[in-house]
């Protein structure tokens, strides 16, 4: 079955970069020259995604304008001659066909999800955090999410990206337990949130890419609310693996955190280091700082 559609949850405050997110959604924070949701659009647009179900709230009107032609501009641009200009803002309305639901109530990232069962319908369907920007890959890195619908294809199973953090960083994670690892996949056992360093049944955490089929939506329906009384789609992940078949792919290339202020960063540098305009004066500028100034 065609993997066509994703869900990107964009409902949440922004609370850890106040006061920006006062009045501007996090989401479009710009890294580098974009906003943040944007290299989730065309990520999924990379691989072939071209119906995207944005679940937003309060306050976020500012996701569709960006996403919807502006002729005004458009115009302004092309009667100054502006080429590039002109390509980038056409280049945004082109990416796919975004559609949103609006979440009445903060009540987890699983709530998040479930507002998309009407949109998704009996279709699989891909689920991608705006928090984490998967760049474009290198002829030697391995896509995420063409990886993840083929996992799919030959198993019939949903599949969730992990990778490999530091023994010392799983508290900070959803961290899988799982079975023996073949090639680049394994099956998902259990799932556990936030676990202690001495608890963690292995080191590979979820970074926000999932492959899901339709019947994830019955799990959280099923879950309970969890952390912070929201209902936790890593609850409902950890329910349907011990249910049914549910497949972890590792993935080995980069993954850059943009949620919290010193990785986002962290995030805006390695991005700009991959462009061919930017790498080269910003790598001087770099080499030039006085870190002790």
């Amino acid at each position: 079955m065609t993997v066509r559609k994703a869900v990107i949850p964009a409902a949440g405050f922004g609370t850890r970069f106040l006061p920006a997110t006062k009045a501007l959604a996090k989401e479009m924070i710009p890294v580098v020259d974009k906003p943040g949701i944007q290299y989730a659009v065309e990520e999924a647009a990379r691989a072939g995604i071209d119906d995207i179900l944005v679940v937003t709230s309060r306050g976020k009107g500012a996701i569709g304008d960006h996403f919807d032609p502006h002729s005004e501009l458009e115009q302004l641009l092309e009667a100054a001659g502006k080429t590039e200009e002109l390509e980038a803002v056409r280049h945004i309305t082109s990416l796919a066909k975004l559609h949103y639901v609006h979440q009445k109530k903060a009540s987890g990232l699983g709530h998040a999800v479930l507002e998309a069962k009407e949109h998704v319908g009996s279709e699989p369907f891909i689920v991608m955090l705006p928090d984490e920007i998967v760049p474009e890959p290198s002829d030697q890195e391995v896509p995420l999410i063409p990886r993840l619908i083929e996992l799919f294809k030959e198993t019939d199973a949903s599949v969730v990206a992990v990778r490999r953090v530091p023994r010392e960083d799983v508290p900070k994670y959803g961290v899988i337990a799982h079975e023996e690892i073949q090639g680049d996949h394994t099956r998902v056992t259990r799932l556990v949130e936030k676990p202690s360093v001495d608890e963690a049944p292995s080191e590979l955490s979820l970074p926000g890419r999932y492959l899901f089929k339709p019947e994830i939506f019955d799990a959280i329906e099923r879950t309970k609310p969890g952390v912070g009384g929201e209902v936790q789609v890593t609850d409902s992940i950890d329910l349907l693996a011990r249910e049914s078949d549910v497949l972890a792919y590792i993935h080995e290339g980069p993954i850059f955190d943009y949620g919290k202020k010193v990785e986002f960063l962290k995030t805006t540098i390695r991005l700009a280091l991959r462009r061919k305009d930017l790498a080269k004066p910003l790598r001087e500028f770099l080499a030039e700082i006085d870190l002790d100034s």
